[in-house]
């Protein structure tokens, strides 16, 4: 790395707020590098020795707490240059929030720590502070594995908290029920996408686990430069391009802009700028623990004017005018993270279908010999083998699935004595075999509910409504039923493919 002297920042400006993510401290503003992949794409040559050194001027200025991950570039190789220099100098190193974002399958132990092992080697240090972990299916079960090892990874010291990326809020408690020890759930949190104001953060106060929220800017769209202009026609970088699709989303430039108004003239009366209104407000929720603030490294920075919204306080006023501006806003659709997982896909890339579809099925397909042309879905169950039971059956269009209850392909239960954990978790195997046969969530017909204890019924039909709120099947919910196990539910389903 090349060095140069210089009058550090720190010489001339506060420091960022200090809190806590489990044991690790960190700051409210984190430093992202998700911009390095956008800076880098398209084989675009980058200066690496140059944006160590750009990263180490954040981090001497106090911004140094890093959030990267696998995908974004180099980032996690310039981290671990600045935090090399920092550890010779004899300074106190960042703080390296790191993401695994591996493709859904099997999450054997070795599996695991191979996607560990890279970003310690990538990052070139012993032990990486918080590993975070975003799953791309929840209908493929195997992240349950991959958290069990993650938390053994732990043991070791090879990680020392465990955190989630764009994880719901039902999937979260799921986790929790089920003895994982979550630090931390990053989600894209801000005044246009105020999902995480919801439930997950009911979830997060419960639990004590930090929201760190990130978007909050819209990749800058929610700045003073952006107020009171025209909508553009083309959009170049990744950040932009995905956070026009929230504005769109939210209902278009229009209502955008008089967002923009009303915020600048919160702005003014405190002598702030629209982006600190912005973070601020979301760093005003009690489940927010940090919020990640993106640099694009030898670029312009605003690392004095981001310190201001540390010390912005709201009135009354100030929560009214903001709440008009926002409830004229449309509500981004679905819970936190459903941007990547299905429509509309607010994404960089857009649309990821054609990702999504290229995954292979969750459980494998076997075709049944005879001239009925069957197909069967089979989960890894033991009880498959023991009781000579498929998953699920394909018939022409007719999809029947079994009998499901939450365990694992190893025979654990899930969420012992949780009802509501446990029926997120067979849903989503449900989904699992009926998209493996070639269907999905809007074929599903009938669903039948099996309970062992009557008084579980509302928690676990909650879960029911809300998986098929669009879809609506026929349903029959039986209660005081002797199942076979350790099991609080079994779920049965049936579906009719209406496409080819």
């Amino acid at each position: 790395m090349r060095t140069q002297v210089r009058k550090w920042e720190s010489d001339i400006m506060e420091v960022p707020d200090q809190t806590t993510l489990g044991r690790i401290p960190i700051r409210r503003l984190i430093t992202g590098l998700w911009q390095m992949a956008d800076q880098e794409r398209d084989g675009k040559p980058f200066d690496l020795d140059k944006a160590a050194e750009d990263l180490l001027a954040y981090a001497r200025a106090g911004f140094d707490t890093f959030d990267m991950a696998d995908h974004y570039g180099n980032a996690e190789v310039v981290a671990g240059m600045v935090h090399k220099e920092m550890r010779d100098a004899g300074e106190a190193p960042p703080t390296i929030l790191t993401k695994w974002c591996p493709e859904p399958g099997a999450m054997t132990a070795g599996v695991v720590r191979e996607g560990v092992e890279t970003a310690l080697a990538r990052l070139k240090v012993e032990s990486i502070d918080v590993m975070q972990l975003h799953w791309w299916l929840y209908t493929s079960p195997e992240y349950l594995d991959a958290m069990e090892h993650l938390m053994r990874l732990r043991e070791e010291g090879l990680i020392r908290e465990i955190g989630l990326t764009n994880f719901d809020a039902a999937h979260l408690k799921m986790l929790i029920s089920n003895g994982i020890e979550i630090a931390s759930n990053q989600v894209c949190f801000s005044l246009l996408d105020r999902r995480a104001a919801r439930e997950l953060s009911a979830v997060a106060r419960k639990h004590d686990v930090a929201i760190l929220a990130f978007g909050t800017l819209a990749g800058g769209f929610l700045s003073s430069r952006w107020s009171g202009s025209d909508e553009p026609v083309e959009i170049e970088d990744w950040s932009r391009m995905k956070y026009k699709r929230f504005i769109d989303a939210a209902g278009g430039w229009p209502v955008y802009q008089d967002l923009l108004e009303t915020l600048g003239e919160v702005a003014e009366k405190h002598g702030v700028s629209i982006s600190n209104v912005a973070s601020a407000w979301v760093l005003d929720h009690a489940a927010v623990r940090a919020t990640i603030i993106g640099a694009r490294l030898g670029e312009t920075q605003h690392r004095s004017d981001n310190l201001r919204a540390l010390g912005l306080t709201f009135d009354d006023e100030d929560r009214a005018s903001i709440d008009v501006a926002i409830n004229n806003l449309a509500d981004i659709p679905g819970d936190c993270g459903d941007e990547y997982r299905k429509p509309p896909f607010l994404t960089a890339s857009g649309d990821l279908s054609h990702h999504l579809n290229a995954l292979p099925p969750v459980f494998p397909v076997i075709e049944v010999p005879g001239p009925a042309k069957r197909t069967r879905a089979v989960s890894g169950s033991v009880w498959e083998a023991k009781a000579g039971f498929s998953r699920a059956v394909r018939d022409g269009r007719h999809i029947a699935v079994s009998g499901t209850t939450a365990t694992t392909p190893s025979g654990d239960p899930v969420c012992p004595g949780d009802a509501e954990g446990q029926t997120i978790y067979i849903l989503d195997k449900i989904l699992g075999a009926v998209e493996s046969l070639g269907g999905d969530i809007t074929d599903v017909i009938r669903t039948r509910i099996y309970l062992r204890n009557s008084s579980d019924w509302e928690v676990v039909s909650a879960v029911h409504a809300h998986v098929f709120a669009d879809v609506l099947p026929a349903n029959t919910l039986f209660g005081g039923v002797d199942l076979i196990g350790p099991y609080e539910v079994e779920i049965e389903a049936d579906a009719i493919v209406v496409r080819q």
